[in-house]
C-alpha cells in the first residue's frame, strides 16, 4: 500500500499523527535532514510502530522533500490505521 507522509525533521521528539482525516501521516523526527538521516529515521520509526521489517518500507517519491510517498509491503490501509492508533 502507498501512503503520503509529511516529515518534520529536527523535532524535540519522534512522533506520528494523522493529518487530514487519515489521508496523510505527519511524522516528527529528531534526526536532521542531512545525508539521508531523516529518511533512515522515518523508515526505522515506521518499521518499529508497524511491526514490519525495514525492507518492507521504501520511499517511492520525495526522498529529498518533506512530502513523501511511501510504499509499505504486506499491509492494508485498515491494518496500518489500527497499528498506528494503538501504538501510542
Amino acid at each position: 500500500m502507498r501512503i503520503t507522509v509529511r516529515v518534520i525533521p529536527r523535532s524535540s521528539r519522534n512522533a506520528i499523527e494523522w493529518e487530514r482525516a487519515g489521508e496523510t501521516l505527519k511524522v516528527h523526527l529528531t534526526a536532521p535532514p542531512v545525508d539521508g538521516a531523516a529518511n533512515e529515521a522515518l523508515i526505522a520509526l515506521l518499521a518499529e510502530r508497524l511491526a514490519v521489517p525495514r525492507r518492507a518500507i521504501s520511499i517511492v517519491r520525495g526522498a529529498t522533500s518533506r512530502q513523501k510517498t511511501l510504499e509499505i509491503a504486506g499491509l492494508t490501509h485498515e491494518t496500518l490505521m489500527q497499528k498506528l492508533l494503538h501504538s501510542k
